[in-house]
């Protein structure tokens, strides 16, 4: 039988799952590639609606990592990494310098990581949300994001599959 943690750890993967296929479905052009950005219909949603999923893809790995189903009550991408036990952040660093790094090079890091990436989009689901009242330059590199989240999804499901899952 599947541990209370499990279950909700696999809940709370399946919503960011879900969140971010929706993204997907969004028609036209990526939010970067959009010249002018106040013309497109749903300006805002797709990066507040990543930025969503990252958090849920995260708080899966901290019920996980802490065999407790209380989530950590943050929007902060940055803040909800460095929440994850030492040994789960290090096995998502080295997925993402694998497997993202090379494909979505950075020219403002020398030693690009995944902590780069969500400190950079630390506060973007409030931000993205609230862009009505934006004080400040709201940039959003959705590429590498969104590879970013499909490795993080892709790792918690292989990391539930693995470990205390007890066979039929």
């Amino acid at each position: 039988m599947m541990s209370a943690r499990l279950s909700k750890a696999i809940r709370i993967g399946d919503a960011a799952k879900a969140v971010f296929r929706k993204t997907k479905m969004f028609p036209g052009q990526r939010f970067e590639e959009h010249e002018d950005w106040c013309e497109r219909e749903h300006v805002g949603v797709e990066p507040m609606l990543l930025a969503l999923s990252m958090e849920l893809a995260l708080k899966a790995w901290f019920v996980f990592d802490y065999d407790d189903p209380k989530v950590i009550k943050s929007h902060n991408l940055e803040k909800l990494f460095d929440s994850l036990l030492p040994e789960s952040q290090r096995k998502l660093e080295v997925e993402f310098k694998r497997s993202v790094a090379p494909r979505h090079p950075s020219a403002f890091y020398i030693d690009y990581s995944i902590r780069d990436i969500l400190s950079q989009h630390k506060d973007a689901f409030i931000d993205w949300r609230y862009l009505h009242e934006a004080k400040k330059s709201m940039m959003f590199d959705q590429s590498a994001f969104e590879a970013t989240l499909e490795m993080v999804l892709r790792e918690f499901r292989k990391r539930y599959r693995t470990e205390n899952v007890n066979p039929l």
